[in-house]
């Protein structure tokens, strides 16, 4: 008798725990729908990311290839110097399109611009020189004391035809190698303290790269900011009008404040910042954010010449194009801690 009660209640148990097996069924077959939705909505995701990095590469070349088309015959046509100024805004025009173009374009393709850049900036430096008035040679009455006004007119061993060429201007000079006038910037150094005024970066294309253990700081408005292959950095920089572009970095603590942030393939970085748009990351593991804390003596002014919204920031709308999951925090990007936050920036 009690052999058959342990029976009946090994059945019970039994049927107890299949009774909980089935129910875990339906739990782990939605786990795994779940994840099998989300890989698809990942491969979906990436194949639009594709298609529209495929678009706007397609996109990139015909309006390049036409503005190109349009400023060289702009430089051929021009009759004076004043004439060159619309080949000049559409050469800067192109120069920003490849600045917002660089990370969806092919390393090939972003090095054929740059080299088209340089030598359409080349063609515009010369054909200024050609057009640039020249003085018209007259002789000087000479007093008859010509001894003494040869003094005051010469200093000693100055030719006069050297003398004269003190009051021609002097052509445009590119910033080191980094392809026309209207970009500056800092590379391939180490371990240095790196400044830039307003004056010389004022809504200009500023690219940093190569940079290793450095300081950098940016006074002013600039137009865009593109930092690559850069480590161990800090970087303060005033308003940027349109865009930064993070690229290969890692180890680096910034401040900047734009109207839109892209991070790519970048690690172990600090941001303090402001955003009027918002911040975009791929490819990347250990970003932090917090607001931006940076100031000096004109940053106000700046601002306003910025034309970006000081109330307005979004420094933690962060979009990860790695993580599609609403319901779950990126792993690759988080808000620094304020106890973290106290930066001495000077």
């Amino acid at each position: 008798m009690e052999s058959v009660s342990c029976s009946a209640a090994a059945v019970r148990t039994g049927d107890m725990e299949s009774q909980r097996d089935l129910s875990l069924v339906p739990e782990r077959l939605q786990r795994r729908e779940q994840e099998r939705q989300l890989e698809v909505e990942r491969r979906k995701q990436k194949r639009q990311n594709q298609e529209a990095e495929k678009e706007n590469s397609h996109f990139f070349a015909a309006t390049f290839a036409r503005e190109r088309a349009a400023v060289e015959e702009l430089l051929e046509r021009a009759e004076s110097v004043e004439g060159l100024e619309e080949a000049a805004s559409r050469l800067q025009g192109l120069q920003k399109l490849l600045n917002d173009s660089v990370f969806f374009l092919a390393a090939y393709d972003l090095r054929q611009g740059q080299q088209a850049l340089a030598r359409l900036q080349a063609a515009l430096d010369e054909r200024r020189r050609e057009l640039q008035p020249k003085k018209r040679f007259a002789f000087k009455t000479r007093r008859k004391d010509a001894a003494s006004s040869t003094k005051v007119d010469a200093a000693p061993g100055i030719p006069p035809a050297v003398e004269s060429l003190r009051d021609s201007p002097l052509p445009k000079k590119a910033e080191g190698d980094l392809g026309s006038s209207w970009v500056c910037g800092f590379s391939n150094l180490e371990s240095q303290v790196l400044e830039k005024r307003a004056s010389e970066l004022h809504q200009r294309d500023v690219l940093l790269t190569e940079l290793s253990n450095c300081t950098v700081k940016l006074y002013g408005n600039p137009n865009t900011l593109r930092l690559t292959r850069t480590h161990n950095c800090k970087l303060l920089c005033g308003p940027v009008s349109t865009s930064v572009f993070l690229e290969d970095c890692s180890d680096c603590v910034l401040a900047v404040a734009c109207q839109q942030l892209r991070i790519h393939s970048t690690k172990d970085t600090r941001i303090f910042l402001q955003v009027t748009s918002r911040a975009i990351v791929e490819d990347c593991s250990g970003i932090q954010f917090a607001p931006y804390t940076w100031s000096y003596p004109e940053i106000d002014k700046d601002f306003e010449s910025s034309g970006l919204d000081r109330s307005k920031n979004n420094w933690n709308d962060v979009d990860d194009f790695n993580w599609l999951a609403r319901d779950m925090a990126s792993p690759n990007w988080s808000i620094l801690p304020e106890e973290e936050r106290n930066i001495q920036w000077d």
